[in-house]
């Protein structure tokens, strides 16, 4: 009797660790790769020129130098929550609660701005809006750590929840500092003597905000790097058991960490309502605390690396609404190009991790059975 033995079509198998230049090289390539795909679906659903559409993508941004400075600080809201989340992701604390952390430190500033405004100074204000929206955040991250830390909740679940906690919570309060009365909204807080509002730095609004981030991001990099509690991150994220063997004590790591996450979110929140929108509102947060998830994963935990996510995910957010508007397309046609692109972005991490092999023509061998 003879049997054939096949080799499988394709084998996959593990990459070894690329250079950084080959891995984004790959993301380039990926980038393209959708670019062409959308320009054939531009063709034929629309019969508009592929290029007057990316054109009005880069137009959305760079058209003018107020909409630069608006994606700048777009960019720098997106990085600061991803900033908060890279400590629990790299401890495999899988912290989706970015939302309600922002909400609850922009409540926390909202409540300065309005209770203090005829009993302090504006720069007492200024300071008592920094510690409590740092304080508030920092709350909002922990009670789901001590949980997990004490009984083993799952963080996934938890964090969620007190997202939805935290927008009635704003929603409450809301309706009780609402102006007018029965307007569903408070409006521009303080806006006649700016009572609250963070100082702008030449004539340039959101210049503050972009180095409060730029600093962040480089004191989180030298954290996660340089220091021993960045190491006790990473030990706790590869191994529990092996983390309590050398003597870390990973209950207060846990805590730890989520206390600096959720201290970043708050701070996010102050940014927001002290320093761009001065209201409040239970969308501020802008969906910032789940798109930071994919910036954070897609440059892989690296605070530096994080920049260039923030900025294409910002850049495709504004140019995927100008769209909408130039060409009179439902909102629905930019979602879609923008979830191809994405689509093909996060499929390239797969080719940056694995490689795949296809069965060569060689000889096949017998194996004779008696």
């Amino acid at each position: 009797m003879t049997e054939t033995k096949r080799e499988p079509l394709i084998h996959i198998t593990k990459r070894a660790s690329l250079p950084w230049y080959a891995s984004w090289g790959i993301r380039g390539a990926a980038i393209l790769v959708a670019l062409i795909v959308c320009a054939i679906i531009c063709v034929l659903t629309t019969g508009e020129k592929p290029l007057r559409i990316y054109g009005t993508i880069l137009s959305a941004s760079f058209s003018s130098a107020r909409r630069r400075w608006v994606l700048l600080q777009n960019i720098a809201m997106l990085l600061a929550v991803g900033l908060a989340l890279i400590p629990a992701f790299r401890m495999r604390f899988w912290n989706l609660g970015g939302e309600g952390q922002i909400l609850a430190g922009g409540l926390a500033t909202a409540a300065c701005m309005i209770c203090l405004r005829d009993v302090c100074p504006n720069w007492v204000i200024i300071v008592c809006m920094v510690i409590s929206s740092i304080a508030a955040g920092a709350l909002w991250g922990v009670i789901p750590a001590i949980f997990k830390a004490r009984w083993n909740t799952n963080e996934t679940l938890f964090t969620l929840m007190m997202n939805y906690v935290a927008t009635q919570l704003v929603a409450f309060f809301i309706i009780i500092w609402e102006m007018p009365k029965g307007a569903g909204k408070i409006g521009i807080i303080n806006q006649k003597d700016m009572i609250g509002w963070l100082p702008v730095i030449g004539n340039y609004k959101y210049l503050l905000n972009i180095i409060v981030v730029g600093i962040l991001c480089i004191l989180m990099y030298i954290y996660l790097n340089y220091s021993k509690h960045g190491y006790e991150i990473s030990v706790v994220g590869e191994s529990q058991r092996t983390a309590r063997y050398v003597g870390i004590k990973v209950e207060r790591v846990v805590i730890r960490t989520m206390l600096l996450s959720g201290a970043i979110c708050g701070l996010t929140g102050m940014l927001l309502v002290g320093g761009t929108d001065h209201t409040l509102t239970t969308s501020i947060s802008g969906g910032r605390g789940f798109t930071a998830v994919m910036v954070a994963w897609l440059a892989k935990f690296n605070p530096i690396w994080m920049i260039m996510t923030s900025f294409l995910l910002v850049l495709l957010q504004r140019g995927a609404s100008e769209i909408s508007t130039v060409y009179g397309l439902n909102q629905s046609f930019s979602e879609i190009l923008t979830g191809i692109i994405l689509f093909f972005i996060v499929g390239s991490e797969f080719f940056i991790s694995y490689q795949i092999h296809f069965r060569h023509t060689a000889k096949k061998e017998d194996i004779r059975r008696v």
